[in-house]
């Protein structure tokens, strides 16, 4: 009888390409369980880029630690990026572990599994080649309908917060073929939408092409039949060209919507920071891209609290959130992550002011997305469904809706629908971040 497995996923959406690859690994010579409690053994895929995430995998490490402990005849393995970072922290701190996997051994998982003993496994590769294909297995966690696709690994930008080049290594582009490949094949499966992701998706191609070949990637991938959408995620702004604008300004497969991590928009900050745009910069890419794609979604991310960071300088944030009135944006209170550059910066901004600020930013984009929402109400758009609620209404997003960080559109149809099926509504009603529209007759 095969051993059961099961594989927790934590973090962003990069690692869950990862976990759903390892998944499809372990899958040949073990049965895959969704509950830990059944499990013979049970894979952690950790997450540790910023506080938060730390704590949230040391924190579901010990339960499942404890789940081990109550009697269950269980082994418990940690991998991933809290495992490169501090595996040898986490092999002594937690004897209970069976086994700790650095971020450039998940392909060596499965071997590490079906040789399991009584002795403790402990691997960390100090350099990072690890990068999947479309020949590897992978067992989707997402909808039938929607795929994330990783395209790149690593990261070369060196922001002085950032701790993702130590742990995931230099940035390495997957060849165009493996990627058409193994997107043609998600066709194959249903998969409607697709998600782009990497560290900086902008530079795809640089290390293999000599180039940002990512204009020529999505020639190739708007090709395939059966795909729908493509969204864009993590795009460095310094990085988003003209050749880029205008396909997603052409092209009606590429979603009207972009991610845009900006961080700051206070120029000795972002110089501290260690980002290559000025404010100024951002606020003309942000003008070319509304005046290039009318009704482009724009998501941004940004940081409060950088060491050094001023009332004034803080303003200037808020100002510029005020000014662009973005669609989307996230915002993270630093967190001083040691071996980075901005840990040893003078003047660490105290953490409740970190937080206040965050909470200042996110209040003051809640009443610019409720403006922008109730602009939208009476709109005809195209929507992806994703979940029948009940016989006449559907959850689903609009191509400016990322799945799990965007909002939802909430639907009374006319019609027998099936997931990951696109039709027209007419929006009736909005909120800050989720909407409710009919379906056209």
């Amino acid at each position: 009888m095969k051993k059961k497995v099961a594989v927790i996923n934590l973090g962003c959406p990069k690692n869950q390409v990862d976990s759903e690859v390892i998944t499809g690994m372990l899958a040949k010579g073990f049965e895959i369980t969704a509950e830990p409690s059944e499990a013979d053994m049970i894979v952690v895929n950790t997450c540790g880029f910023i506080e938060d995430a730390k704590a949230e995998s040391i924190d579901t490490l010990c339960e499942m630690i404890n789940l081990k402990n109550s009697g269950a005849q269980k082994k418990v393995y940690a991998v991933g990026c809290l495992a490169q970072r501090y595996g040898e922290e986490l092999f002594k701190e937690l004897p209970e572990l069976d086994g700790v996997l650095g971020d450039g051994d998940l392909d060596k998982i499965p071997e590490v599994l079906e040789s399991s003993g009584s002795e403790r496994v402990y691997r960390k590769k100090e350099k990072q080649d690890y990068l999947y294909d479309n020949e590897m297995p992978r067992v989707r966690f997402s909808p039938s309908f929607f795929a994330y696709v990783k395209i790149a690994e690593g990261c070369d930008n060196r922001c002085s917060y950032c701790v993702i080049p130590q742990i995931k290594g230099s940035y390495r582009s997957r060849t165009m073929e493996s990627i058409v490949q193994e997107v043609r094949k998600l066709a194959g499966e249903g998969v409607k939408e697709i998600a782009l992701v990497a560290q900086d998706t902008t530079r795809y191609g640089i290390d293999l092409y000599h180039a940002y070949r990512l204009p020529d990637l999505l020639g190739e991938l708007v090709e395939i039949d059966g795909i729908q959408w493509i969204r864009l995620m993590y795009c460095y702004p310094e990085a988003v060209s003209d050749e880029l604008i205008d396909l997603i300004a052409t092209e009606p497969k590429i979603c009207n919507y972009i991610d845009l991590p900006l961080q700051h928009a206070d120029n000795a900050i972002l110089s501290k920071m260690n980002r290559r745009n000025t404010a100024e910069e951002a606020e003309t890419l942000i003008g070319k891209l509304r005046e290039a794609v009318p009704g482009i979604f724009i998501r941004s991310t940004f940081i409060t609290g950088f060491p050094g960071e001023t009332e004034e300088q803080f303003e200037h944030l808020l100002l510029f959130v005020n000014k662009m009135k973005l669609d989307r944006i996230g915002v993270f209170a630093y967190s001083q992550e040691e071996n980075t550059p901005a840990a040893n910066m003078a003047s660490q901004v105290p953490p409740e002011i970190r937080e206040a600020r965050k909470n200042a930013v996110m209040a003051t984009q809640t009443e610019i997305a409720d403006q922008i929402q109730q602009q939208r109400v009476g709109q005809i758009i195209r929507v992806i469904l994703e979940e029948q609620t009940a016989p006449d209404e559907w959850v689903g997003r609009s191509a400016g809706d990322a799945p799990e960080i965007d909002g939802q559109i909430y639907l009374k149809v006319q019609k027998k629908h099936l997931a990951g099926e696109i039709i027209q509504i007419r929006i009736t009603e909005a909120d800050s971040y989720d909407m409710g529209g009919e379906e056209l007759e």
